[in-house]
């Protein structure tokens, strides 16, 4: 589905990122991997040069404009191109009431789950109108349809990120830059290692989805494939919920 696209991945070192890139170099893609973790992310690459791809590491801090700007400049130098990008980087932050929310907290983790995908957009838009068009998809959650208490900036963060992804398919998708997000439900990643430890949460969250189990990053993956290549051509300014029934309850 992605054969010899130049694909980029941000939050890559583990988890859903690493998933969306084994699944990209699978479909033919050549993959450009992002994180801060510079050996999880070098494994990631490791891993997609294993079917065959060529992959690339770059170490950044997608809070940093400066950082998302050189992210596709490296992309740009070493491949010449950027078709397909997906935001997925993102931090859980602290879990407490609104009133109590730290400071701090509150800005590291705007600054990574919502800021972090404006400025992706940002540099990987310019990159793909020069390539001749391309595919976005944008990290959201079932949080960005609903609350959750005691996550007032995770929840905030992913509601602006729908309503990012939104306005960036309004403005470009008419100049061949599809923009798209998806929702996934609780995923069996190291972001929510902490709520699983716990037999009685980890039970909690299971029964929190009508199918009956938590998700696989895998099953995420397939889904932003997807809405990546032409086959999803047609869609555009959607938001995908992948969540085992989550928001149907």
């Amino acid at each position: 589905m992605l054969k010899d696209k130049v694909a980029l991945v941000t939050g890559a070192s583990s988890g859903i990122g690493r998933a969306i890139a084994l699944a990209w170099a699978r479909e033919g893609a050549r993959v450009v991997v992002s994180d801060m973790n510079v050996a999880g992310g070098e494994e990631t690459a490791l891993q997609a040069r294993a079917w065959g791809r060529e992959a690339l590491f770059v170490a950044a801090d997608v809070s940093r404009p400066e950082d998302c700007r050189a992210l596709v400049e490296q992309t740009m130098t070493h491949f010449g191109r950027l078709d397909v990008a997906c935001n997925n980087a993102g931090v859980s932050g602290a879990s407490m009431p609104l009133a109590e929310y730290p400071l701090d907290d509150w800005a590291r983790v705007l600054g990574i789950n919502l800021s972090g995908v404006f400025y992706g957009m940002k540099y990987q838009i310019p990159a793909m109108l020069q390539s001749g068009g391309g595919a976005i998809v944008n990290m959201a959650s079932i949080l960005g349809a609903v609350g959750f208490a005691g996550s007032a900036a995770y929840t905030a963060a992913k509601h602006g990120v729908v309503g990012l992804t939104q306005t960036a398919a309004l403005e470009y998708s008419a100049q061949g830059v599809r923009v798209n997000a998806v929702g996934p439900g609780f995923i069996h990643t190291p972001m929510i290692g902490k709520f699983e430890d716990d037999p009685a949460t980890n039970a909690m969250l299971i029964a929190a989805h009508p199918i009956g189990r938590l998700g696989r990053a895998e099953e995420v993956a397939e889904l932003v494939t997807w809405l990546a290549s032409q086959r999803a051509s047609f869609v555009t300014g959607a938001y995908y919920p992948i969540d085992g029934g989550y928001l149907a309850r």
